[in-house]
């Protein structure tokens, strides 16, 4: 792994000048559409990282964001291995993840990975298996798990009984390479396993095509052996967009708007119904994010979302699809 830069911090304490020695983490991003953009963006702005270069097959996408930013660019991200990197995103579509991560924590790189991991499961256990034997923070972007909502009721939600989740929008061209079980489900499978602490005893679901060769509208009901069930339907062909997770338990019931960010909770207080705003520090979750993994690799730290819990987001959602049988 490559070293980290240091630079140096000028602090004035009563006269005297005391050099205070910060890493930098030298940092590259594969892919620059509409959220690799913003990993470069919050990238650039974030005081302990240094943006080595950026990368994106479109020559003039590359060009364009990289201008704007005032950072290098290239086509073809083997270049990056030229540059020194301690630290990548990749963002590019799900079928390239694995070729681009590999050949990153190959080359004695932190990764990070946006959702899903990889395609398949087998592609995303060689993954976990490389990153442990290089030693190496492998994060993987499920930025649910820094929405300040989620994070906020995490303790507040015990021993769910049922869970129902909707995560529905407009149709965008945008992600052409797989379902909407993989391109927006897989948040809510996550955030459900990381209530949940049992296994799967079994899944139904159920998914309609409409405006590309995958799932467009998905519907799955998962049963666990500790008893919980949970509901989750996703649509990427809806006009209005709605984003929400409800959790109901013996003692209370809890409603979560993951856009708004707001969370409310409702107890059986003497025969009546007592709903409370949850207080919640509204912050940008992706930001969150990308500083959760600058962290990690400067501290060493296990991601909040590493190779083995996008594993098991992964291994759910293709048993999802397969019950879909279409």
């Amino acid at each position: 792994m490559t070293s980290l830069i240091l630079s140096r911090a000028l602090t004035f304490v009563e006269g005297f000048v005391i050099i205070v020695d910060m890493k930098k983490v030298r940092i590259g991003v594969v892919g620059l559409g509409r959220l690799g953009s913003l990993h470069a963006r919050i990238y650039s702005e974030l005081k302990n990282v240094e943006v080595a270069a950026l990368c994106d097959s479109d020559k003039k996408q590359a060009k364009t964001i990289a201008s704007a930013l005032n950072k290098p660019w290239c086509t073809d991200y083997k270049e990056l291995f030229q540059k020194n990197l301690d630290a990548v995103s990749i963002v590019t579509p799900t079928y390239l993840h694995y070729k681009i991560a590999r050949a990153f924590l190959e080359n004695g790189v932190h990764v990070l990975i946006e959702k899903p991991i990889t395609r398949t499961e087998k592609e995303a256990r060689q993954l976990i298996k490389l990153a442990a034997k290089k030693r190496l923070i492998m994060q993987v972007g499920h930025v649910e798990r820094f929405n300040s909502a989620i994070q906020a009721i995490e303790k507040l939600s015990s021993k769910p009984k049922f869970i129902e989740v909707h995560r529905l929008g407009p149709f965008t061209p945008r992600v052409k390479d797989v379902g909407v079980v993989l391109d927006l489900m897989i948040h809510d499978i996550d955030i459900v396993l990381g209530l949940i602490k049992s296994k799967v005893r079994d899944i139904q679901a159920i998914g309609v095509k409409i405006l590309t060769r995958y799932e467009d509208i998905a519907n799955a009901r998962i049963r666990f052996k500790n008893g919980t069930i949970c509901d989750l339907t996703a649509s990427r062909v809806t006009s209005d967009s709605l984003r929400k997770i409800r959790i109901f338990q013996d003692d209370c019931y809890i409603s979560i708007d993951y856009v708004k960010q707001e969370a409310i909770i409702s107890r059986k207080i003497k025969n009546k119904i007592v709903s409370q705003k949850i207080d919640i520090k509204k912050e940008q979750p992706l930001q969150k994010e990308l500083s959760s993994f600058i962290d990690c690799v400067i501290n060493k730290k296990r991601p909040v979302v590493s190779g083995v819990e996008a594993y098991n987001a992964l291994a759910v959602a293709h048993k999802i699809i397969k019950k879909m049988a279409l």
